[in-house]
């Protein structure tokens, strides 16, 4: 989670902007991965700000609804009230319609990080002879370079 920007409202702050209909917007989006083969898929959930492209928190997991839930519960401190997303079902089942958008229109910024991450981080290329051989070093090095990249905190 990203515990600087989480540290920037205060929450006088968020009562004046809820008071105010300024709404806080978030893009969520997960991204394919594997390890040791495509057999064994592995999944980075995250959000982003939609208005300054922050990442805002991320989880490792599989493409099940729980990993959107243990991401919702990372930002549930930052009081989002529009989410915008891709069509898969998990987002339709846990998000409030009316505070979901679906398409690819609102998303651009969050592909924009995947195409970046998919870059730099080899293991996260699609047709690529390099990869991870344990879930441990494979969450291990994309969640440092996050850390390191995204929230700015030195490792």
């Amino acid at each position: 989670m990203n515990e600087t920007r989480l540290a920037e409202l205060e929450p006088a702050q968020t009562i004046v902007k809820l008071c105010q209909w300024q709404e806080l917007e978030a893009e969520a989006d997960e991204m394919w991965s594997f390890v040791t083969s495509k057999r064994q898929q592995r999944w980075l959930w995250h959000a982003v700000d939609h208005s300054t492209g922050e990442v805002l928190a991320y989880v490792f997991s599989d493409h099940q609804d729980s990993a959107l839930l243990q991401l919702q519960e990372l930002l549930t401190p930052f009081g989002i009230m529009q989410f915008y997303t891709d069509d898969w079902g998990a987002y339709k089942r846990h998000l409030e319609p009316a505070f979901h958008t679906v398409g690819k229109r609102h998303t651009q910024t969050i592909e924009r990080k995947h195409l970046t991450l998919r870059t730099r981080i080899k293991r996260l290329a699609r047709k690529t002879i390099c990869f991870s051989k344990s879930l441990l070093m494979h969450d291990t090095v994309i969640g440092l370079f996050i850390n390191r990249y995204e929230f700015g905190v030195n490792v």
